[in-house]
């Protein structure tokens, strides 16, 4: 793979901050204009290898350092719901399968919200989730090793949906990325100060009640769902199963959701957003690695970001090439957790992320990567400032990361430079979320925690002025 030409994305640092480098990220100019001031450093991509690491610090400098395209940009607000409790509904509970004629009314009666420009788009797996309480005894009879992750056929599907008959269980429109933009789009709701966010997701679902269900209960929680329904499709589904120890084993069957098409509709909507992010569960299906590289040249090619979530260590082992493939060439955020940090960057179990966070660092310029109770770490040029747990009780850890994600990039297009301030808020929606049961941020803890990150945020700018005048007067 060939290094860039060029540098995709500019991380910048002020000689303001004392303890952590405030930063904004750049669409790269073109041309390249002047010679960079000392506090300007731009980075290159490469191979995933120290051998190729090609540092541009130093080298050349943007044009127009004012330009920060992951502010949110006022003027393109579309409508939102009302910030009530009652506003949850994303999971329902079903005795034995969805209701089919509900789905299609409420798919009907939901109109999708048509925004000039996008602060996010996800392109993911669009899963119906099935999760439910079962014994060790309901695994060990239908031949389920537990705490995996399998795919099926399906028959398969139906038989374990068979056996849970007469169980309890819930319905979600599920998924990783989905969890995110869910979240993001809370935290971003015209209930609190600065704009209100556009949130949407693009995948692949089937044309059968499923999937309007999926896209209905997106819709509600402010997440548009921009893909056509594919004809005669089968909506793809993941069934969790939960035992009493905590451990979850999962079954996917992929339907319709293990093929995006990458065509001019997609393009379409790629072009008109400031942030793509990129679930790595997609990087497993057959010939998607070619529409992800696609979109993500449309995206930069239009100034957007690109992100990349790491989803699960077997993923990037399977698909590590492409992997690299997409990260040495046109990522310049990537969200992992401390084990996916280490598979990317060929570590073993005894290396700290800190070290996987500053190793990806030299390649991408904000790199996530979150450690559990042990809390996190943000990767930047070559360092890594940890950030501390939040406290709370866990109830339920599945999603945390997901929620971490929302948090890093509410941060990014609310134009904050604190990177230790972005980090404590990410750090904050995952702790709510861990202390609670289900993957998604309610909606009454979105307000209150972006009320506060607005306040923070607010104190730091006011912060930042009495120290340009105080520095100017000297």
């Amino acid at each position: 793979m060939a290094l860039p030409s060029r540098p995709l994305v500019y991380a910048r640092f002020s000689p303001l901050s004392n303890s952590y480098p405030s930063f904004s990220l750049f669409p790269p100019p073109s041309p390249l204009g002047r010679t960079c001031r000392t506090q300007d450093i731009a980075f290159g991509f490469g191979r995933h290898r120290k051998s190729n690491l090609r540092l541009l610090a130093g080298s050349r400098s943007c044009r127009s350092p004012c330009l920060t395209v992951l502010r949110s940009f006022a003027g393109h607000e579309a409508e939102r719901g009302s910030c009530s409790v009652n506003d949850e509904g994303d999971e329902e509970e079903i005795e034995e399968d969805v209701d089919h004629e509900k789905q299609v009314e409420d798919e009907e009666s939901v109109t999708s919200v048509a925004a000039e420009r996008w602060d996010v788009l996800g392109l993911g797996q669009a899963m119906v989730d099935f999760s439910g309480m079962v014994h060790d005894e309901f695994l060990e009879r239908l031949g389920l090793e537990k705490g995996t992750r399998k795919v099926v056929n399906h028959e398969e599907r139906g038989r374990v949906l068979r056996a849970m008959d007469g169980c309890s269980y819930k319905a979600a429109a599920g998924g990783s990325l989905s969890n995110t933009l869910v979240a993001l789009a809370r935290l971003g709701s015209r209930f609190v100060s600065g704009p209100n966010l556009n949130v949407a997701l693009a995948g692949s679902v089937g044309s059968d009640p499923l999937g309007g269900f999926y896209r209905a209960k997106l819709r509600r929680a402010n997440v548009n769902f921009l893909s056509k329904p594919v004809k005669d499709g089968t909506t793809g589904t993941v069934i969790v199963l939960t035992t009493p120890d905590a451990q979850r084993t999962m079954l996917a069957y992929q339907g319709t959701s293990s093929t995006i098409d990458y065509d001019q509709y997609l393009a379409g909507i790629v072009s008109k957003t400031n942030i793509l992010v990129i679930e790595g569960y997609l990087f497993e299906l057959p010939h998607t690695i070619k529409t992800i590289a696609k979109a993500c040249e449309e995206a930069r090619k239009n100034g957007a970001l690109v992100a990349v979530t790491a989803s699960d260590v077997s993923c990037i082992e399977r698909c590590y090439d492409d992997f690299w493939e997409i990260i040495g060439n046109y990522t310049d955020i990537v969200f992992a957790n401390s084990n996916e940090a280490r598979a990317f960057c060929d570590f073993s179990s005894r290396d700290s992320p800190m070290s996987a966070a500053r190793y990806l660092s030299h390649f991408v310029p904000l790199v996530s990567v979150t450690d559990g109770p042990r809390g996190s770490f943000i990767g930047v040029k070559g360092e890594a400032i940890y950030i501390p747990p939040s406290p709370c009780i866990p109830v339920d850890t599945c999603g945390a990361g997901d929620a971490y994600a929302s948090g890093i990039l509410y941060g990014i297009l609310r134009g904050t430079s604190d990177l230790k301030g972005m980090g404590m808020l990410a750090s904050c929606v995952a702790a709510v979320v861990v202390g609670q049961q289900g993957t998604r941020l309610r909606v009454q803890d979105a307000c209150r925690l972006a009320e506060s990150f607005t306040f923070h945020l607010e104190s730091s700018n006011a912060l930042s002025d009495v120290s340009s005048d105080h520095i100017s007067s000297l």
